[in-house]
C-alpha cells in the first residue's frame, strides 16, 4: 500500500475535484457485485453530486483529502447545521451532557461530519482516523454529529473507538413514533412547531420531523451519533 498524504482543500479547491469525489464516493459504498447495475452506480453518482453542490456551499464547509500514489485515497468533509434547525427534536431519550443542544445549534456550534469515504484498498490503516482528526481540529464547534446505517458494522465500532456516542434514532419521512423528543439534561421537554410527539387525539403517534443532520455512508441511516469537542 502507498504511503497515504493526508491535506485540506478549500471551498474551491473542493467545487474543483467534485468529479474525482464522487469517483470515490461510490467505489467506496458500491454494493455486492453482481447486485447493482451500471445505471444504479451512475444514479448513485449523480445524486451524490447533486448534494454535494448544496454542502460545498454551506456555512464552515471544510474538507480533507487523503492521497495515496499521487491519487485520491480518501476524503472527509463537513459543514456546520444550520442555526436555524431543529435538528435535536427527531430524537428520543436524553442528551448525555449538560448542554442545551438548542443554544448549540442557535450559536453555530455544532458541526456535521457530512461525508467519510475511503477506496476499499486503503482501509484498516487508520486513514479514516487521521482524516476525521484533521478534518475536527480546526472546528471551533463544541459538538460534531452524523447520522449512520446502525447494522453498518464497521462504521459504528469506528465511531465508538473515536469517542463517539449514539444519541438516538430518527424516523423517515411519513413514519410515526410515540418515542419523546430528546431533551437536554437540565433542560425541560422541548416539542418540534411542526409535529407533536404526543400522541394524537385518536390515540395514534404523531409523526415526527426528520433530522436534517446529513448521511455519511450508505443504508438506512436511522441512528445519529455525536461527540463532544470541547470540556
Amino acid at each position: 500500500m502507498a504511503e497515504v498524504f493526508v491535506r485540506r482543500l478549500s471551498r474551491w479547491q473542493a467545487e474543483q475535484q467534485r468529479e474525482a469525489v464522487a469517483d470515490v464516493y461510490v467505489e467506496a459504498y458500491r454494493r455486492v457485485p453482481g447486485e447493482e447495475s451500471r445505471d444504479r452506480r451512475e444514479r448513485d453518482r449523480q445524486e451524490f453530486l447533486e448534494t454535494f453542490a448544496e454542502d460545498v456551499q454551506r456555512p464552515g464547509f471544510d474538507m480533507v483529502v487523503a492521497s495515496g500514489g499521487n491519487k485520491p485515497a480518501a476524503y472527509a468533509y463537513g459543514f456546520v447545521l444550520d442555526r436555524a434547525g431543529e435538528w435535536w427534536r427527531a430524537l428520543s431519550g436524553e442528551v448525555p451532557w449538560d448542554w442545551d443542544i438548542e443554544e448549540l445549534t442557535v450559536s453555530g456550534q455544532v458541526f456535521a461530519l457530512a461525508g467519510l469515504m475511503v477506496l476499499p484498498a486503503h482501509r484498516r490503516g487508520g486513514v479514516a482516523t487521521r482524516l476525521v482528526e484533521q478534518l475536527l481540529i480546526r472546528t471551533d464547534a463544541a459538538l460534531v454529529a452524523a447520522r449512520v446505517d446502525p447494522a453498518n458494522e464497521a462504521a459504528v465500532g469506528a465511531l465508538r473507538s473515536w469517542g463517539w456516542t449514539r444519541l438516538g434514532a430518527v424516523a423517515p419521512p411519513g413514519t410515526v413514533s410515540d418515542a419523546p423528543p430528546v431533551v437536554s439534561s437540565d433542560a425541560p421537554p422541548v416539542v418540534s412547531s411542526d409535529a407533536s410527539s404526543a400522541a394524537a387525539s385518536d390515540g395514534t403517534a404523531a409523526t415526527v420531523p426528520f433530522t436534517a443532520v446529513p448521511v455519511v455512508g450508505s443504508g438506512t441511516v436511522t441512528d445519529i451519533w455525536s461527540r463532544a469537542l470541547t470540556s
